[in-house]
């Protein structure tokens, strides 16, 4: 099955030439590329949160499988939608599914569905998957839409995706999109998304959930996050660090109610 992009000409340019121009100015040139279990990547349009991104992609290396969690924001489809092979287009041509890697989550996460029609309008994942193009030519990924809200299923699905990356014995790089606060001044979101910031930083998953359960902190992709951060601590992870973090208002000039957008790495 291939998947059609959705946002083209919307959230990031449908001409492939001026899209790998937007690419390369957004992600700065690093020689030093470091070796990441995880990331947190910002989804909104590229004029306003590419930068952002572009900053965590220039700064890591990009193993040749990509596992993306994105939020479901439309509602259609399973809790945990995984599209299990074809292909998407982007573009900048077509990326694969890692048929193997989508078999063996299937294997260890009961709770995963095969399902497209949750990524059908989805912008959240496929905002992500021309960087990792234009980084890694040759790249296949696993695409997961979540949408559901408690931190049992976060466990459950991060601790069985780290089972099946065990089991498929090659390097995987965990992509968790999300934007941070929505909708509120730039200096009320710093505030609040210090302390969600802080929560990755400790790896603290559960404490993220509920860090913005309890302070409101409207982060769009607080479960994919925490499902990154309990995959990575399986694997091993023992550090993480903010690469980047700005708002809409940076933009537009307009400070009374932005969106915010942060970029970690976790290693």
């Amino acid at each position: 099955m291939t998947r059609q992009p959705a946002v083209a000409g919307q959230f990031y340019t449908d001409e492939p030439k001026r899209l790998r121009g937007d690419l390369q100015r957004m992600i700065p040139a690093e020689t030093m590329k470091q070796r990441v279990k995880g990331i947190v990547a910002p989804h909104a349009g590229y004029v306003y949160s590419g930068h952002v991104a572009g900053a965590v992609y220039g700064a890591i290396e990009i193993p040749s499988t990509v596992v993306i969690l994105g939020p479901n924001h439309h509602g259609f489809g399973a809790a945990a939608a995984l599209y299990p092979e074809g292909e998407w287009l982007t573009p900048l041509g077509s990326v694969p599914i890692d048929v193997r890697l989508s078999q063996l989550v299937q294997k260890h996460v009961p709770l995963v569905e095969p399902e497209m029609s949750a990524h059908r309008f989805e912008h959240s994942l496929e905002v992500q998957v021309p960087f990792l193009q234009y980084c890694r030519a040759d790249v296949s990924i696993v695409p997961i839409c979540l949408g559901f809200g408690d931190y049992e299923r976060c466990r459950l699905l991060g601790e069985g995706i780290a089972r099946a990356i065990r089991e498929f014995g090659e390097d995987v790089l965990i992509v968790a999109s999300s934007d941070m606060t929505h909708y509120e001044s730039a200096d009320a979101a710093r505030a609040k998304d210090e302390q969600a910031i802080a929560e990755v930083l400790a790896l603290n998953p559960e404490g993220l959930v509920q860090i913005c359960r309890r302070k409101n902190i409207t982060m769009c992709g607080v479960i994919p996050a925490t499902v990154m951060l309990v995959t990575a601590k399986a694997l091993g992870a023992s550090k993480a660090e903010l690469i980047s973090y700005a708002t809409s208002g940076d933009v537009t000039g307009d400070n009374r109610q932005v969106v915010a957008y942060a970029a970690m790495a976790v290693y």
